[in-house]
C-alpha cells in the first residue's frame, strides 16, 4: 500500500480559520470515501507556539517549522495582518522546501510569505482581493491573477474563504479519480467544483488600488455596456481621455489590452448565464455582444478551453485523462455515500 501524501498547514498569526477549514476538509473526506489513508496532515507553527486565528480561536500545533518532519506539500495559511509574519528563519526554511521540491502552496494572504521568500519567482500565483492591490505593488515581477486559485507546476495558491475547497478538490480528482472528486462534492453540498480559470468577483478599484479612477470610470462603462459595445474611442471621449492614455492605462494595471479585457467580461458573462439559467446559447451570445454563434464559439473556446455547448453541462473529462485514474468503482462509492446518508452527519461516517 503506497504511503498517505503527508501535508503540513503553516499557521501564523491571525490566520483565516475558514480557509484552513476548507483546505483540510476534502482530504478528510477523501479518506473516508476512499477507505484509504490517502493523505495525513499536520499543523505548524514557525517555533511550535499555539497561534490564534482571527475569530479568536486558540489553534496548538502539531510541530514547529524545525521538527515537522517530511512533507509532500506544505500549504502556508494567511490572514489578516500577514506582512507581520515575516522573519529571515521562515524566509529559509521556505527556501529549503523549495529546494527539497516540496509543492509550496497557500490560502487566502499567505502568498504574500511565499512571494516575500522568492519561492513564487516564475510562477502564476493569487491572493485574496483585498490584498491583490499592495501585493502587485510589493511584488510588481510576479504573473499575479485574479483566479479563485492557482495551480502551477509545484506551487499552489488560493484567494482563501470557500476557494480553497474547489482547490483541493481540483487536486484530488487530479492525483486520484473524478469520482472521488464528485463524491466529496456531493457530500459537501457543493454545486460544482469551480475551476482555476474562474475569478474573484471584486471590484476593479481593490486590483489596482484607488488611484485609478479613470480606469475604474472605463471598465465600470464596459460592464455597463455588454450587450451593445462600445468603440475604444467612445469609451475615451466619455471618460476624457484620448484612445493612447486609456490602451496605456490598460496595459500598465491590467496587463491587456482595453478590447481584450471587455471581450472578457463580455465572455465571464456569457459563461455565467450559460451555467446558471436555461437561456438558449444563441441568445445568451446575443445578450453579451456577440453578432454570431461561430464567432462566439470560438472566442468562447479561446477563453475557457472548451465551446459552449459542452461548458453548459461542465466539462467532460478527457477519455485518456479516465484510463490514467486508478481504478474506484461507483459502485463503492455510492454505497459508502448511500451510508453517510442514514448517519445523524455526514462527519460521522465510518468506513
Amino acid at each position: 500500500m503506497s504511503q498517505p501524501q503527508r501535508v503540513g498547514f503553516l499557521l501564523v498569526e491571525n490566520f483565516t480559520m475558514i480557509s484552513l477549514a476548507s483546505a483540510i476538509e476534502p482530504l478528510r473526506m477523501a479518506n473516508q470515501l476512499s477507505g484509504k489513508n490517502l493523505y495525513e496532515w499536520v499543523m505548524l507553527t514557525e517555533t511550535g507556539q499555539p497561534v490564534r486565528a482571527s475569530d479568536g480561536v486558540l489553534v496548538t500545533p502539531d510541530h514547529a517549522t524545525h521538527d515537522c518532519g517530511h512533507l509532500d506539500m506544505m500549504l502556508l495559511c494567511g490572514g489578516v495582518g500577514v506582512s507581520n509574519a515575516r522573519s529571515r528563519h521562515l524566509r529559509t526554511w521556505l527556501q529549503q522546501l523549495a529546494h527539497r521540491k516540496v509543492k509550496l502552496g497557500a490560502v487566502c494572504t499567505g502568498s504574500f510569505l511565499l512571494a516575500d521568500a522568492g519561492v513564487l519567482d516564475g510562477y502564476r500565483c493569487t491572493i485574496h482581493w483585498e490584498y491583490m492591490a499592495a501585493f502587485k505593488e510589493a511584488f510588481p515581477r510576479l504573473d499575479t491573477s485574479n483566479a479563485l486559485y492557482c495551480i502551477d507546476r509545484d506551487r499552489l495558491t488560493c484567494s482563501g474563504g470557500t476557494a480553497p475547497i474547489d482547490m483541493m478538490m481540483h487536486l484530488i480528482e487530479k492525483e486520484h479519480s473524478s469520482a472521488l472528486s464528485t463524491a466529496i462534492c456531493d457530500m459537501f453540498l457543493c454545486e460544482r467544483i469551480r475551476d482555476g480559470q474562474e475569478e474573484q468577483k471584486v471590484l476593479l478599484r481593490h486590483l489596482v488600488g484607488p488611484a485609478q479612477p479613470k480606469l475604474a470610470e472605463v471598465v465600470a462603462l464596459m460592464e455597463a455596456n455588454l450587450e451593445e459595445p462600445i468603440t475604444l474611442d467612445e469609451l475615451s471621449h466619455y471618460v476624457g481621455l484620448s484612445r493612447r492614455q486609456v490602451e496605456r492605462l490598460f496595459q500598465r494595471h491590467v496587463k491587456c489590452s482595453p478590447s481584450r479585457y471587455y471581450l472578457n467580461l463580455r465572455l465571464k458573462r456569457a459563461r455565467q448565464l450559460l451555467r446558471q439559467t436555461s437561456m438558449a446559447i444563441i441568445d445568451i451570445a446575443t445578450a453579451c455582444g456577440f453578432v454570431s454563434m461561430p464567432h462566439f464559439s470560438k472566442c468562447y473556446r479561446e477563453c475557457f478551453g472548451v465551446p459552449p455547448r459542452d461548458d453548459r453541462c461542465g466539462r467532460p473529462v478527457p477519455k485518456a485523462t479516465e484510463e490514467a485514474m486508478p481504478a474506484m468503482p461507483d459502485l463503492a462509492l455510492n454505497a459508502r455515500l448511500d451510508t453517510s446518508r442514514s448517519e445523524p452527519t455526514f462527519a460521522s461516517v465510518t468506513l
